[in-house]
């Protein structure tokens, strides 16, 4: 009998012994399915915004951005810990603080050389005023994406895959886009509650007085206000300048400024213009300041722009 105990007993031991080993072994071969389909996203050859096709040999460990948005991007998409270089501009999200600075529109390629970055994510806003500094980088054997200048929230959405693309973040940049895209039809599912009646005109002030600038068309503000359903009142191409006179003819329902982060009590500054008292917006006390960075910058704070046009202008539809 005591045989057959010690019999069963060394079985039992032994079947947990293989199993265990059969579970350290499935573990491990998930690990390395894992890592082998982490792997398999690089190479990559991406087309960028100058139609150059790109091939990224290794997921990248360092990374250089010129642009505020391209930096808001990566930083959502979770590579903070990787940007090693950001623009004068930067300022968002706080950890940029940190980072080396590698100039403005002009920036420092030998700066950016020394941090020895595996991508230097540019901007075709500002790519053809760069072309040789981007051409030393390249020589260098840094590999430089080019992102799409965004005009609209699709182009925004590309913008974040091919950034997620290249850095090996796809999944991320997919989860992000749509989110946004969630977010987005939600506010568009609000405002379909706005009649024609009840649609308002704006102006949108991007620098106050004495040099009035304004958002017209086929930029990305007068998009936004399209989405809200309210009508922009400057029907010029662009960021036109625009006389004192011209905006008091037009007189909008609601004035937006977006410089209030540089200039003190913006609001207060337009209500008490002179002349202005009989635009309904003045009467109605209609100004609001607006952040700039979250209506100007092609990145994942759009939506939160949107959100603050929206309240501004409908604050009795978008509580």
């Amino acid at each position: 009998m005591k045989k057959l105990y010690s019999l069963l007993l060394a079985m039992l031991v032994a079947g947990g012994i293989l199993a265990g080993c059969g579970s350290d072994s499935t573990e491990q071969n998930g690990q390395q399915t894992k890592e082998s389909e982490q792997q398999a996203e690089f190479p990559v050859t991406i087309v960028d915004a100058s139609d150059q096709e790109v091939v990224i040999e290794e997921e990248p460990e360092k990374i250089v951005s010129l642009i505020p948005s391209n930096t808001e991007i990566a930083f959502e998409l979770g590579l903070g810990e990787k940007v090693v270089g950001v623009s004068d501009f930067d300022n968002y999200p706080e950890e940029v603080n940190d980072k080396e600075k590698i100039g403005g529109q002009e920036f420092n390629v030998e700066k950016i050389i020394s941090l020895d970055p595996d991508v230097v994510l540019a901007h075709n806003s500002g790519a053809h005023n760069s072309e040789a500094g981007l051409e030393q980088l390249e020589s260098a054997g840094i590999k430089v994406i080019i992102v799409n200048d965004a005009a609209n929230f699709e182009e925004v959405y590309e913008s974040i895959k091919m950034i997620g693309q290249a850095t090996g973040a796809s999944e991320e940049a997919d989860e992000l886009v749509n989110d946004l895209e969630e977010k987005l039809a939600s506010i568009e599912k609000q405002a379909k509650d706005i009649t024609e009646d009840e649609r308002k005109s704006v102006f949108v002030e991007i620098s106050g007085a004495p040099e009035i600038y304004s958002a017209g068309q086929n930029t990305f503000i007068n998009n936004m206000l399209e989405l809200i359903h309210a009508d922009n009142v400057v029907t010029e191409e662009g960021w036109p300048k625009l006389d004192e006179e011209s905006v008091i003819e037009r007189n909008p329902d609601v004035i937006i400024t977006t410089y209030g982060y540089y200039t003190d009590d913006a609001v207060g500054l337009v209500l008490k213009r002179n002349g202005w008292q009989d635009v309904t917006a003045i009467k109605n006390e209609q100004v609001v300041d607006v952040h700039s960075d979250k209506v100007t910058r092609t990145g994942p704070r759009l939506v939160e722009g949107v959100e603050e046009l929206a309240k501004a202008i409908y604050p009795e539809v978008f509580k």
